[in-house]
């Protein structure tokens, strides 16, 4: 039998021992809460911060993204930033606190980037820029962008449009759906376009607005283009979804897509194809949203410290009706 002072140093040790298996308990969960990484098992850490899913080109990217860094054996942490800035610079101070070993993001929009991506920076964590640039001055903050010349696929939307209406006499009006405001592929493409239509001063926009990148958005803004404008000859789109929702807009006024208005798209991808293919599309200039090989290549290559290009264009064409039925039956996405 215990002694009553034997008994009570007895519960005693059961209750320190009970209380540091909780607090032991408590810390593990609070590791977890706060995001802070496990035991280091040699595995690159990608934090990729997302625009959105507004089209199938973003739903392109991100699979492209997801499945190359399963191919590498590079772990991923993933952000749908939602088409909102705010949500994208939580997510990169997110992946800072996490201690990743590599940023990645396609911008929303080109500014105000700054002092988020010096945070980064400051943290000794590289980021890198895919699909869309920013217009910071100081080229320190991130080591390369990956991506297409935006300039060059509104130019070459443009010339096939100049070449296009060389016999035209008249006045040739155009309607422009441009992509999100403030964003590096509207802005860019915008500027190629007018830049390459000014050969010839017949060509006339005559309404420009955006419709998001959005196939809804192209679709209302169509609508309303259609409503304050009786004659438009020619859309220019800058994706291919507002320019399919914009087709639906076009029908449903009783114009023939393709023929009454022809439509210029950028991107290229499935559904963009098969439109150009059965005629209701006159000219795609590819825009590649298969960055994940070369994103996750610039990954191994960054933590590794090797010096890379400050700037990795894309390969990529452009597309007329009998093209897109070439390429549609082995086309990807």
């Amino acid at each position: 039998m215990l002694t009553m002072g034997k008994a009570i140093t007895r519960r005693r040790a059961v209750a320190v021992l009970t209380a540091t298996l909780l607090a032991t308990g408590m810390a593990a969960c609070g590791n977890s809460d706060t995001g802070e990484q496990p035991a280091d098992d040699g595995k690159l850490t990608l934090g990729f911060s997302q625009v959105g899913a507004e089209s199938g080109w973003r739903t392109a990217n991100t699979n492209s993204i997801k499945e190359s860094a399963k191919e590498a054996g590079i772990e991923l942490k993933f952000d749908d930033a939602q088409g909102k800035q705010e949500n994208q610079i939580t997510a990169i101070r997110n992946y800072i606190q996490q201690k990743v070993d590599v940023i990645a993001f396609s911008p929303v929009v080109e500014s105000g980037w700054d002092t988020v991506l010096k945070e980064a920076k400051d943290a000794g964590i590289p980021v890198i820029l895919t699909d869309r640039a920013v217009d910071s001055a100081d080229k320190s903050l991130y080591k390369t962008f990956i991506g297409s010349d935006f300039v060059k696929e509104g130019k070459l939307s443009g010339e096939w449009l100049v070449n296009e209406t060389k016999s035209a006499t008249g006045v040739v009006n155009i309607v422009e759906l441009q992509g999100t405001t403030g964003s590096a592929p509207a802005n860019d493409r915008k500027k190629g376009f007018a830049e390459a239509i000014a050969a010839n001063p017949n060509l006339k926009v005559i309404a420009s607005q955006t419709g998001d990148f959005t196939r809804a958005g192209g679709k209302a803004v169509m609508e309303q283009f259609l409503k304050a404008n009786p004659k438009i000859d020619v859309l220019f789109a800058h994706n291919d979804d507002m320019g399919l929702g914009a087709l639906e807009a076009i029908t449903a006024a009783g114009k023939v897509p393709g023929k009454d208005i022809k439509i210029i798209t950028i991107d290229a991808v499935k559904d963009g194809m098969q439109a150009l293919a059965d005629g209701k599309f006159n000219f795609i200039a590819e825009c590649s949203p298969l960055l994940g090989p070369q994103l996750m290549e610039m990954v191994k290559k960054v933590k590794a410290g090797e010096t890379i290009p400050q700037r990795i264009e894309t390969v990529e064409t452009t597309f007329t009706p009998e093209q897109a039925k070439a390429a549609l039956p082995t086309r990807k996405y």
